[in-house]
């Protein structure tokens, strides 16, 4: 199996997210699926079937951040330097508008955009690497083609 590379704050996310959905969400829906069969028919009760999805839900959750956390690669920014790399923190420009953005370049379960965490197999993400301060990236975006510079790498 392939690495997956993920900066020490997207692992540690996933690891409290599994941590809390075994130790907090697991019981409390083993405790509602008790409570609902206690209330008798099972074939019409709708609390029993909520909870029951529920835990389908939160089950399928652990094996997924289990199998992602098994192959995680964690990269430390610290440690790099130079053209854009994954876990590169970057400052780009719109040519067009002038509009500024920063980024954090990561892996995909760990992306955000709204937080600018911009996933590493996004065509910006994919434009950005390897490329050093000052360079121009093109991009095809829906909206058609942007042209971006690099205004600042930083490795935090």
């Amino acid at each position: 199996m392939e690495k997956i590379l993920m900066t020490r704050a997207g692992n540690t996310a996933l690891s409290s997210e599994l941590k809390k959905l075994k130790s907090v969400e697991r019981p409390a829906v083993i405790q509602a699926i008790a409570e609902a069969r206690e209330l008798g028919d099972l074939s019409e009760n709708a609390e029993y079937h909520s909870a029951r999805e529920k835990q389908s839900f939160i089950e399928g959750r652990i094996k997924e951040l289990e199998g992602v956390l098994s192959l995680a690669e964690v990269v430390d920014p610290k440690t790099l330097s130079g053209a854009v790399k994954f876990s590169a923190t970057v400052t780009i420009v719109d040519e067009d508008t002038d509009e500024e953005k920063t980024y954090q370049i990561v892996g995909q379960h760990e992306a955000d955009i709204e937080n600018g965490l911009l996933n590493i197999a996004s065509p910006l993400a994919r434009a950005l690497i390897n490329k050093e301060e000052g360079d121009s990236v093109e991009v095809r975006t829906p909206g058609g083609e942007k042209s971006y510079e690099i205004l600042k790498i930083a490795y935090i």
